[in-house]
């Protein structure tokens, strides 16, 4: 009876050892942190695996969504609406650049991932609430996005999903450009961002954009790109002096039209317009950097080559 009573006093202290053990390990994980730099220059200390992260930018929350760590966001920006379940996330607020920041840390962040929509005032008044926020700088082109997914993999614990999103974009972008190569003349392309507020003078993107660099990939050349970089607006002079093949409408979603378009004064002279090549376009896909950019080459391809 005594040996009983002993094996089984023993057989506790072993279990209670055990536990102990377990809940140090757990407790020294959850304390591990690293450092890393941010798009701003600071030394950011952050979990080596966030489990509660907060986006403050579409393009963050799609990336994060991508490599699979969708669960792991509580809390995103009111921009954010893709995928679908993104949805499902608290907002945070965002219009006119206002945040909640009471709510923000109601959700016990322990990643805010901040992109260049956010300023480094904004980030500050987070990081005096004593909150971990890394600031994403935008990639300048197609390359970078994909090296910002491999980037946020490595950051939320997801490399394996990250590596795996990589190399199935790059074979996605491998077969456009090679079958593109073999296209002789390049397509003109008029891409609107807005033409709602000055017809006669629409937005539009210049060289050193994505949208510039998608449309050469996909066998085009962008008419504004001489006019200058990043976004601009092009006179309807120049516009129709450069007459171009196919022109994509990026703010069809404010309700602009091919027909409303053929209607403006000196556009239905236009090539695209004449031959009927003026396409509604999802400026969501190439607007913001991060997977769907691939979505939008491949769009644009069959654009230009249907």
């Amino acid at each position: 009876m005594y040996k009983k009573i002993k094996i089984k006093s023993i057989l506790w202290i072993v279990i209670a050892a055990m536990t102990l053990t377990g809940c140090a390990t757990i407790g020294a994980n959850s304390a591990k942190s690293h450092e890393v730099v941010d798009g701003l220059g600071r030394t950011v200390s952050l979990p080596v695996t966030p489990m509660r992260i907060i986006s403050l930018a579409p393009s963050n929350t799609e990336l994060l969504f991508a490599v699979g760590a969708g669960p792991q966001v509580v809390g995103r920006d009111e921009f954010s609406d893709f995928p679908a379940e993104a949805q499902n996330v608290a907002s945070v607020g965002g219009s006119m650049g206002k945040y909640s920041l009471e709510q923000i840390a109601a959700l016990k962040p322990d990643l805010i991932l901040a992109a260049e929509i956010n300023t480094p005032e904004q980030v500050k008044s987070m990081e005096d609430l004593g909150l971990n926020v890394y600031f994403l700088s935008n990639p300048v082109d197609l390359k970078g996005v994909l090296e910002n997914i491999s980037f946020i993999g490595s950051l939320v614990g997801k490399e394996k999903e990250a590596s795996q999103l990589t190399e199935t974009l790059q074979t996605r972008i491998d077969t456009i450009t090679s079958a593109i190569n073999s296209q002789d003349q390049p397509v003109k392309v008029f891409y609107e961002l807005d033409g709602t507020s000055d017809p006669a003078k629409p937005w539009t993107v210049g060289s050193s954009t994505y949208i510039d660099e998608l449309i050469s990939m996909a066998g085009g050349v962008n008419v504004a790109s001489e006019a200058g970089p990043g976004y601009l607006q092009l006179s309807q002079e120049a516009l129709i002096v450069a007459d171009p093949e196919v022109i994509l409408l990026g703010d069809a979603a404010y309700g602009v039209t091919p027909e409303s378009l053929a209607e403006r004064s000196g556009w239905s002279n236009i090539l695209a317009v004449v031959n009927g090549r003026v396409y509604a376009f999802d400026d969501n896909l190439v607007s913001r950097p991060g997977p769907r950019l691939v979505d939008g080459l491949e769009l644009i391809v069959a654009l230009l080559h249907p």
